[in-house]
């Protein structure tokens, strides 16, 4: 226990100055020819959705391997994974918003990959608050497994309103590509730091 809580403090520290890379790469990324400087927030916004869809399938995985092997360490690593791809996917929400309103002119809330991400927001807490209160293995690897399976299933499927399909891995100019790469990078080392924190804290808990 004194090995976790000392490791911690350090944790914050990085996950701060990671958080100040973050909004460095964000404020001062290259605009683009018909988005202007509000392409910013599109990249902001793709790293953090991707973020989010890592962490589910992290969870998945280390849930079944929890399950085959039987070691409770995954079935945490799991829970862990799960609420950092949930805390990613419900602040991916209100950047998703403020791409709209800043690229659209406005909040287009019936394009169908909102509605989609609002539904498995809505339904990712009421399964975290589930897990937590149930703490059986059992159930983190088969529910987290089938969260992250039904989500990759249904995005791969929806459609595209307004929505383009992939406007970052689309373009042309390869500079945004390389900066959407290290912010990326970024806000998945950020995914790891958190999951370290709620995985120490579960553990400590638990």
């Amino acid at each position: 226990m004194r090995q976790i809580s000392a490791k911690q403090p350090r944790t914050w520290v990085w996950l701060g100055l990671n958080l100040l890379v973050i909004l460095g790469i964000s404020l001062f990324g290259p605009a683009e020819k018909s988005l202007g400087s509000n392409v910013r927030i599109v990249y902001l916004h793709g790293a953090w959705v991707w973020t989010a869809l890592a962490a589910m399938v992290a969870a998945g995985l280390t849930g079944l391997l929890g399950l085959r092997r039987g070691w409770r360490v995954l079935s945490d690593w799991s829970l862990a994974f799960g609420r950092t791809g949930l805390l990613f996917w419900l602040t991916y929400l209100p950047l998703s918003l403020w791409a709209m309103e800043a690229n659209w002119n406005g909040l287009f809330l019936s394009e169908p990959r909102w509605s989609l991400a609002l539904a498995f927001a809505i339904s990712g807490i009421a399964l975290q608050i589930g897990l937590a209160l149930l703490n059986n293995p059992l159930w983190t690897g088969l529910a987290n497994t089938g969260y992250v399976a039904a989500l990759l299933w249904l995005l791969g499927g929806v459609e595209n309103v307004m929505h383009p399909r992939s406007p970052i891995l689309d373009s042309q100019a390869v500079w945004i590509q390389i900066f959407f790469g290290l912010l990326l990078i970024s806000t998945l080392l950020l995914g790891w730091q958190i999951t370290l924190l709620l995985f120490r804290k579960w553990r400590k808990t638990s």
